[in-house]
């Protein structure tokens, strides 16, 4: 198969899809890479790395897009990028398609096989492409909310952990999942008051577990998620529901019963946020206030720190991409469940019961 891989476009995204490795292992199997000039540079790879490595080097995009039979990128395509996506092509990607509708209307517009990593879910209901950004999201999520708490970014002018006679900063995670769960591991190691809010009995039970008397764990009804939102210095939007637009659990009116300048971190905005007033940001501009409470809401996170990030996401999705590549795309799902779980659009239909759901499109059920 021939494999392209472009640079990123969106705004401070230094990951990018393959590694040096990741295209020694794809020319092994006897498929063909080309690496857009300078793809690899925000994550530490020169071109020469990836030349030695068995690809061919391209400067322009058009033709890298229009030489691919499947485009391997780490983020969604931007609309300048839209009229390069073609009828047939695979486009192996994060795509978040639920709070990106001008993006799904492409896809199927063009008839492209948009196989999203966040939907690629494995039987135990576990999400192997988006684990490892998760747990970087997570552990990302605390460091950057202690940071803007600082009052010259309109924070509340807290240290989390305190200092000897002065009361720790309380930090309150809305979902225990991968993403809570790291959150939870940096908020305990900076010495902070943390509770977990979730709906999982088991999962509280977990984390009960594995963290102890140092945490508070909280069913998240309404009344334990007001009560979090009142006494909170960061509050961590940890939820997901797989492939759905997350679910809204901080309105507009939550925010008068916050202390002014608490901060929020809404990890969910890839799936278009938790919180009611969130919207979107970047790297260079990641933060604004609505009504006194702080609203970090970067919606590439783990971009901040590329290298990690690009080592953590390219392990997992070598070994599906590489099936793709090897059998096809429909010979792969018929192959691989968790796979073919992770197909969102192909010849024009949206296959993904989540998607169509949140999108308010028909479901076609795909068959391979």
């Amino acid at each position: 198969m021939k494999i392209g891989v472009p640079t990123e476009i969106k705004r401070h995204e230094y990951r990018v899809g393959m590694t040096p490795h990741s295209v020694k292992a794809y020319v092994k199997a006897g498929h063909e890479v080309r690496v857009q000039q300078g793809a690899g540079v925000g994550s530490g790879y020169e071109d020469a790395e990836y030349t030695a490595a068995g690809a061919r080097i391209v400067a322009d995009k058009k033709e890298l897009f229009a030489w691919s039979e499947m485009i391997v990128k780490v983020k969604e395509p931007l609309p300048e990028e839209f009229g390069l996506l073609r009828e047939g092509q695979i486009l192996f990607t994060y795509l978040h398609l639920a709070a990106a509708p001008e993006l799904a209307k492409e896809l199927l517009k063009r008839k492209v096989a948009g196989v999203a990593y966040e939907t690629i879910e494995l039987d135990d209901r576990s999400l192997p492409c988006l684990t490892p950004m998760s747990e970087i999201a997570g552990r990302l999520s605390v460091q950057e909310g202690a940071k803007y708490l600082e009052k010259a970014y309109g924070g509340r002018g807290i240290l989390l952990g305190g200092v000897p006679g002065v009361q720790r900063g309380n930090v309150g995670i809305l979902g225990g999942g991968i993403v809570g769960t790291n959150a939870c591991k940096i908020a305990v190691g900076m010495g902070a008051n943390v509770t977990v809010l979730d709906i999982s009995a088991r999962r509280l039970a977990y984390l009960d577990d594995i963290f102890g008397s140092s945490i508070t764990t909280l069913y998240a009804t309404e009344s334990n998620i007001e009560q979090t939102l009142r006494t909170s210095d960061i509050v961590i939007g940890a939820v997901l529901v797989t492939g759905e637009k997350a679910p809204r659990l901080i309105t507009r009116q939550h925010l008068s019963i916050m202390q002014k300048g608490a901060v929020i971190v809404d990890v969910a905005i890839d799936q278009g946020g938790c919180a009611e007033t969130s919207k979107p940001t970047t790297h260079d501009d990641p933060i604004y206030l609505v009504d006194g409470i702080v609203h970090y809401c970067v919606a590439n996170m783990p971009g901040a720190v590329a290298r990690s990030s690009t080592i953590a996401l390219t392990s997992v999705t070598l070994p599906f991409g590489l099936q793709i590549a090897s059998l096809g795309l429909r010979a792969a799902a018929k192959a691989n469940e968790p796979l073919r779980r992770g197909i969102n659009t192909i010849d024009g239909k949206c296959v993904h019961p989540a998607v169509a759901k949140a999108l308010g499109l028909t479901y076609t059920e795909f068959v391979a």
